[in-house]
């Protein structure tokens, strides 16, 4: 437990990627394979289920420390973590126990089966052999709640820098259902199963916002326009028999979407296609809200794929019967796309739609009633491009419409991190409903330094409650609020949820009367 301690400790005491890649890379360096096996395992989600209740935990550290209930719940209150908590108010431990990861986890998947006296036991003979960081760990794996700050991404990155294997195949090779039982360390990152060559994506092209006017493209029939979608941008592959999905952010998501996966598999040949993933039901695309109940969930039921179902714009071919394809110009590319889907006709995979327009005043006016169709507004491609790495200006260009804006109160702020953390940066606003006010929108960015000084002294001095490390401030500032999209959530206390707030403005000239109406702000929704 001390080396993943000492790991754990680096993570969190700085925010730089490199230095997180490096601890990582160290432990991986010092750890035994077994330890390394549970490692990636609760960094990928794979965390066993709760052996003992929490409230349990908070019991026995209250009978151990004599601490009355009302000074713990102000102690949490302040520290706003229950593992954090437990360690600190916890007193020294008399002696130190020396067990690897794997042994202690190997002790909590049998602690499920104990009785409460002896999970009691156990949990208190381990508080007196752990320091606070080791004790913390344990806490939070005892409770079930170990989280990290640590993408998937930069986990990606510093399995691929220690062990020299090429990222996509780490991906590749980890993602999905293993047992640890069954698997080692070692054959698992090198994915000694697998044939990694199927399953490789591409890097995805990217486009930078339109920087001049539309009319300094030049020639209208040299570009190639397409509605700009907002859904999740995925490569499909399927390779010698094989099918895999990849996001934009460079996770495979095929478990997500298994009808398109049975689709894929059914498509005549080799390829590689990009395409944008959409929610959509009678021809209709439904808002991002919908899509988004489907994403990160284990198991994606018949109901589910029923009552939202998917389908993709193909926008691209990347790759068709093993030849790469990128740096032929986008008009052969696309005439490949179309005789492939032409051939293979379905109803989850469809073309994406190219725009006709004879002039660019008939392109402005299709732009600004994109948003009618839930689109966020026009892609613009030289038909010329080829399909290069990442961002390059003068091939594609991305058009958004105008976001959509409304007027919020601020009530609940929270203290940000690193060179911020000493400031209130993180803001929940709301708007009225009837004679209440309801939360809608949580925003980080927008305000000058300046500015988010003088909003945390005003939340210093206007704290009406706290709940852990946030807090609860008069509703009288107001702010403009910018987001992409609107739809209706059920997960929100308003009822609908915002697509990318942002803070415009610190809106100095109004009062917390003249906010938004919650019934206004629905009216945006299409």
């Amino acid at each position: 437990m001390k080396h993943f301690a000492q790991l754990i400790s680096s993570l969190e005491s700085t925010n730089k990627t490199n230095a997180k890649i490096d601890a990582i890379v160290n432990y991986l360096e010092n750890a035994p394979d077994n330890d390394k096996l549970w490692f990636l395992a609760l960094f990928t989600g794979k965390r066993p289920k709760r052996p003992v209740n929490t409230n349990y935990l908070k019991q026995w550290a209250l009978e151990i420390t004599g601490l009355p209930e009302w000074l713990f719940v102000e102690s949490y209150s302040s520290v706003g973590d229950l593992g954090e908590t437990l360690s600190l108010i916890l007193p020294a431990p008399e002696h130190h126990i020396e067990k690897t990861l794997s042994e202690w986890m190997g002790e909590l998947l049998q602690l499920k089966d104990k009785t409460e006296e002896e999970k009691r036991q156990y949990v208190l003979e381990s508080w007196n052999g752990l320091d606070y960081t080791e004790r913390f760990i344990f806490n939070k794996l005892i409770g079930g709640s170990f989280r990290i700050g640590v993408s998937k991404k930069l986990l990606i990155n510093a399995l691929s820098k220690y062990s020299e294997i090429e990222q996509n195949q780490l991906m590749h090779s980890i993602m999905g259902k293993w047992n640890f039982d069954e698997v080692n360390f070692q054959d698992l990152i090198e994915g000694t199963n697998i044939n990694p060559d199927n399953s490789k994506p591409y890097p995805f092209c990217l486009a930078y916002p339109l920087e001049k006017g539309i009319e300094d493209l030049g020639e209208i029939s040299d570009w190639q326009f397409e509605y700009k979608w907002d859904g999740i941008r995925g490569q499909l592959i399927k390779r010698n028999g094989e099918v895999f999905i990849w996001s934009r952010g460079e996770e495979l998501v095929t478990p997500q979407f298994p009808e398109l996966k049975e689709t894929l598999e059914n498509v005549e040949g080799d390829f590689v296609i990009d395409g944008e993933i959409l929610a959509v039901k009678n021809d209709e695309v439904l808002n991002f809200n919908e899509l988004q109940k489907r994403l990160n969930r284990k198991n994606i039921t018949k109901k589910m794929m029923e009552e939202i179902p998917v389908q993709v714009f193909a926008y691209d071919m990347l790759e068709f019967k093993g030849e790469d394809l990128r740096e032929k110009p986008l008009s052969k590319r696309r005439k490949m796309l179309e005789d492939l889907l032409v051939q293979n006709q379905n109803t989850k995979i469809s073309l994406s739609q190219i725009i006709e327009a004879e002039n660019y005043n008939d392109l402005k006016e299709i732009r600004e009633k994109s948003r009618e169709i839930n689109s966020e507004g026009l892609m613009l491609k030289q038909k010329n491009s080829s399909y290069h790495s990442g961002r390059k200006k003068g091939d594609w260009w991305k058009w958004k419409v105008d976001p959509l804006t409304i007027d919020a109160v601020l009530v609940y702020a929270q203290k940000g991190s690193g060179r911020r953390s000493s400031y209130y940066t993180d803001y929940t606003f709301a708007v009225k409903n009837e004679d209440k006010l309801v939360t809608i929108a949580k925003a980080y960015s927008g305000l000058t330094d300046k500015e988010i000084m003088e909003v945390s002294r005003f939340v210093t001095r206007n704290s009406i409650e706290k709940f852990g490390p946030v807090r609860t401030v008069k509703p009288e500032l107001v702010f403009e609020i910018a987001f992409e999209g609107i739809g209706f959530s059920s997960r929100h206390k308003s009822g609908v949820a915002l697509r990318f707030p942002r803070i415009v403005r610190w809106r100095r000239d109004k009062t917390a009367d003249e906010i938004d109406e919650l019934e206004e702000v629905k009216k945006l929704i299409k």
